[in-house]
């Protein structure tokens, strides 16, 4: 049976009748039970782009590096029959076809029970319905549409609608969700009023609907109901599972559902991990420096000591060379380092001088790894799929693609880079402030801005698609730096990190060109072709299994 006629029947897998399905006529009688079905709406499995993985998407992008290790989408391998391209669709229909049970039964329970309990759970359920039809036109494009029950008859004779009518929808469900949800709930895992305006402007956003997208926005910025967290480094942490910048989060539990992470591949090979997984050498170019300026034109910038004079995200999101780094020295210039918990001197298994599978950009992830991942190497983090910092960055987005530049644009990017430094933005002379208001320049500034502050959380792939940039992107090599014997050289004669006559060129539209690199004399190494096809990559393909079961179906172009 294809997956669109198991998602639209309701089936979870081997679980015929779910008692969360609404498939018997005893169920919905209680607001216990509404309670109990909307409940499954938080579950992970029905988030399947956010929740399947750990950084889902940001293994595609330019943010990523895996020493010579590729992916189906950025390697130009995406097919028909890739797992996760079935999963996404057949799990996202599963909690479309849930929420549709929700809505169509508080309709049959109205005037038996609270009016105001099942307000709330109908607003859960159009919130839900939704994100899930939001995922589905970004990921798929035009994609079947139902928002009642339907038969196995109807189902197989749906075709695809228009995305742009599945949008206006989309938009109807998170404006009866702002209507009927609280404004607020004990604690920031229930969706308010709040996430449903947030989610809105993040649809908008995701379909250059600009004028929506920062209307939305305003709105959620307007209702008070978030704030930026004064620490950005806590906020990725294990323990932390609540933040008054989390506009929805999944949980994860290790005790409660046995939910656990490996991260052996991301961990430092001196902790017992394997490095596999770290930065890329653009990402690292990304960052601005303590001026504002990007590397290759600010004069704060040490080739040397790249680290030096830079925005603090950067320190934040990998780590600094010469920090102790879970209890170890971080340099992977060094052949020895030292273990600080032991206080013993150690071979540096975290340098190619030593292990050629150490990391190839000499970068190691820092953004939400600690300590209590050494017990066993893994964890059980919470998913943030949304903080409010993207509110902020939507909004000053949407407004400067609109031309509509005015203070409260400044005030919205100034409000998160002045967190990075650990000030307000009325400290001025603390962080680079923004004060630009030409527009060419604010969208470079704006799309440094997401880069550097949503480094590895799952939003850079969505951003390079709706900006149409992975055609540069993802077209461009994997660059790493040299194995042992250049890099001993580079060490020796002063061309590390960075040669002082081949710097990245940082791009007008935000994304770091490495050639200078590849050119410098073998200095540095070209790892990995990725390939991008403009003419198919932007979508998904269909599961194979609907196109071919389904006569109306058809299947997006080059696939």
């Amino acid at each position: 049976m294809s997956a669109l006629i198991i998602g639209l029947s309701g089936c979870a897998d081997l679980d015929l009748n779910p008692p969360a399905d609404a498939s018997t006529e005893t169920w919905y009688s209680s607001l216990e039970e509404f309670e109990f079905a909307c409940n499954d709406l938080y579950r992970g499995d029905l988030w399947h782009w956010e929740f399947n993985r750990l950084w889902h998407t940001d293994r595609w992008t330019d943010d990523w590096d895996q020493q010579g290790h590729g992916y189906e989408w950025s390697t130009g391998a995406l097919m028909p029959t890739t797992s996760y391209v079935k999963a996404t669709w057949l799990r996202t229909y599963k909690g479309i076809t849930r929420c549709n049970a929700v809505i169509a039964n508080v309709a049959k329970q109205r005037g038996k029970l609270s009016d105001k309990q099942l307000d709330k759970f109908e607003g859960e359920a159009h919130f839900f319905r939704a994100c899930f039809y939001s995922y589905l036109i970004f990921l798929y494009g035009d994609c079947p549409y139902y928002s009642e029950y339907i038969t196995i008859d109807q189902a197989y004779s749906m075709g695809r609608t228009p995305k742009e009518e599945v949008l206006k929808h989309i938009y109807e469900d998170f404006d009866k969700a702002v209507e009927l949800l609280p404004e607020s709930n004990e604690g920031n895992i229930r969706v308010i009023k709040g996430t449903a305006m947030a989610f809105k402007a993040r649809t908008a956003t995701w379909m250059l609907d600009y004028p929506t997208a920062a209307q939305a926005a305003k709105a959620c910025m307007d209702s008070k109901t978030y704030s930026l967290d004064t620490d950005f480094e806590s906020m990725f942490l294990l323990k932390t599972h609540a933040s008054p910048e989390f506009v929805f989060t999944i949980p994860r539990s290790r005790e409660l559902h046995d939910d656990k992470i490996a991260y052996g591949s991301f961990l430092p090979r001196n902790n017992k991990g394997k490095s596999l997984a770290v930065p890329s050498l653009e990402l690292f170019s990304a960052f601005l420096c303590n001026d504002g300026l990007p590397i290759d034109k600010s004069p704060n910038f040490d080739h040397k000591n790249p680290f030096k004079n830079r925005d603090p995200r950067l320190g934040y999101t990998t780590v600094e060379f010469g920090t102790t780094f879970l209890g170890i020295e971080w340099d992977p210039s060094k052949n020895k380092v030292q273990n600080h918990t032991t206080g013993k001197t150690i071979n540096n298994n975290d340098s190619q001088l030593v292990q050629s599978l150490a990391s190839w950009t000499g970068l190691i992830l820092k953004k939400g790894i600690d300590e209590d991942l050494l017990v066993d190497l893994k964890g059980d983090p919470d998913c943030i799929v949304m903080r409010y910092a993207d509110v902020l960055l939507m909004y000053a987005e949407a407004k400067i693609e609109l031309n509509e530049i005015d203070q409260s644009v400044l005030d919205a990017m100034n409000d998160v880079r002045a967190r990075a430094y650990k000030t307000t933005r009325a400290q001025t002379s603390k962080y680079p402030a923004i004060t630009d208001t030409d527009q060419a320049k604010l969208r470079f500034i704006l799309r440094s801005e997401r880069r550097m502050e949503f480094a590895w959380e799952n939003r850079r792939w969505f951003d390079l698609v709706r900006w149409r940039l992975c055609d540069i992107a993802i077209n461009r090599p994997v660059i790493d730096l040299p194995a042992k014997a250049q890099l001993q050289k580079n060490i020796k004669n002063g061309d590390y990190y960075f040669p002082a006559d081949a710097l990245p060129v940082i791009e007008e539209n935000g994304l770091v060109n490495l050639q200078p690199l590849v050119d410098s004399k073998g200095k540095f190494r070209k790892t990995m072709e990725r390939k991008f096809d403009g003419s198919k990559g932007y979508l998904l393909p269909l599961p194979i299994e609907d196109v071919m079961l389904i006569p109306g179906m058809t299947q997006n172009p080059g696939y």
